[in-house]
């Protein structure tokens, strides 16, 4: 056996996300799940603050792969994309970043989050068997309906990696035995319908909304799109299994940059900082089960 495959043979036998939740479970609380995008602003800094997540409070880190058209997300993260891709990040490098976290962290679980257009690039076979060798837990992919999710999801279930499926405010009762059918990990609920870091949802929508989805499925639930602050992540973690920020983390990046896109002396422990803050809340916000 080679050596790539025995890695994915260990990665299949060890469900990290199934373990990471019931660690969760046991101590009462929700997790928070935090997004940053591979190579931004630059892969350094990037690495620096992926590396740092864990130690700062995240309970599972979600990497989004740049992507040029980033249909889904809003400025803050479509600007993110940019700046990486600038910078020379690419699909390869983002798995070289993966490996790199799942060298420093052998327990935290870490899903990529992004398109479709790369992987078909990278080609599907490779791509997942590189991903899984890497320490990569699961993918979401945002723009792969179930009905087209196959030719990704076979060879992603064979390398031992879970398929995270997205639930919206507009998915209906007779839509989400669909969406959740194949699904793996986690269910992420996404708690606005529209773009990424434009808004926030009432709390007692998502509540509503989570109750639906757990009638549904066994799996834990996800709440993203719209957690700006920590408070929010707590008051979410109380309802769901986990938050999941990510533009008010990608917006202090941005923040943190000269003029001419460079970043700041101090970028990365900022947005850090700020990761811990996120954590403190979440933690704040147990749910005393």
């Amino acid at each position: 056996m080679s050596g790539a495959q025995a890695q994915r043979r260990a990665a299949a036998a060890t469900d990290r996300l199934a373990e990471r939740f019931a660690a969760l479970k046991r101590a009462g609380r929700g997790g928070l799940v935090t997004f940053v995008t591979a190579g931004d602003p630059d892969e350094a800094t990037s690495r620096k603050i992926l590396l740092g997540l864990p130690e700062a409070g995240a309970d599972i880190v979600e990497l989004g792969m740049p992507f040029s058209d980033p249909v889904a997300d809003g400025p803050a993260i479509q600007a993110a994309s940019e700046r990486a891709l600038k910078a020379g990040m690419t699909l390869r490098k983002t798995l070289a970043l993966s490996r790199a976290f799942r060298a420093a962290h052998a327990d935290t679980p870490l899903v990529l989050m992004g398109y479709y257009n790369p992987i078909y690039r990278y080609g599907v076979d490779a791509f997942t068997r590189d991903a899984a060798a890497a320490g990569v837990d699961g993918l979401i992919i945002v723009d792969l309906p179930p009905e087209e999710a196959e030719e990704l999801a076979a060879p992603a279930r064979a390398a031992g990696l879970h398929m995270i499926r997205l639930v919206t405010p507009t998915t209906d009762a007779k839509r989400l035995p669909v969406v959740i059918a194949g699904a793996g990990g986690f269910v992420y609920y996404v708690a606005i319908a529209g773009i990424t870091g434009t808004r926030s949802a009432a709390v007692d929508s998502i509540a509503a909304a989570v109750a639906r989805i757990r009638k549904a499925t066994d799996l834990p639930i996800a709440v993203g799109f719209g957690i700006k602050t920590p408070a929010q992540a707590g008051e979410i973690a109380r309802i769901a299994d986990a938050a999941v920020v990510g533009s008010s983390l990608v917006e202090r990046i941005a923040g943190a940059l000269d003029a001419d896109g460079r970043p700041r002396a101090g970028l990365a422990e900022g947005v850090l900082d700020f990761a811990k803050a996120l954590g403190e809340g979440v933690r704040g916000g147990a749910k005393g089960r």
